[in-house]
């Protein structure tokens, strides 16, 4: 297999930001999402405007964390796959798959603390 070329088609400045979410501990679906895990909603992430922490809400519990610049930034890169037809255009030398970059990855939330339990009082009647 030749090499597998990497392009960007929105230059270096205009690149989408992502970060990445930095948890200790495991998060494991329930048995009825197990197969569905795709667009699944763990959890809600917020920031106040006023800080610079964030918490992430899984559902009782909070955790709190604070954003990290990566030493070495990462790219989100998506697999592109040509058509036969494509490839015959193509000369041999030719990847038949590219790397196109969508995104990259400067810094990571980091959620280094136990989770802080959730628990709601019951009112007194």
């Amino acid at each position: 297999m030749g090499p597998i070329q990497v392009k960007c088609n929105c230059g270096e400045n205009n690149c989408q930001e992502w970060a990445i979410i930095e948890l200790q501990g495991v998060i494991e679906a329930q048995p009825q999402f197990q197969d569905c895990l795709q667009n699944l909603e763990i959890g809600r992430l917020c920031r106040p405007s006023s800080q610079e922490t964030y918490t992430f809400t899984i559902g009782y519990h909070e955790l709190t964390g604070s954003k990290v610049k990566l030493k070495k930034p990462l790219l989100v890169l998506k697999k592109v796959k040509h058509s036969d037809e494509e490839q015959r255009v193509c000369s041999k030398s030719s990847p038949a798959v590219e790397l196109d970059v969508i995104g990259i990855i400067r810094q990571k939330i980091l959620f280094k603390t136990r989770p802080k339990a959730l628990i709601s009082s019951s009112k007194k009647v």
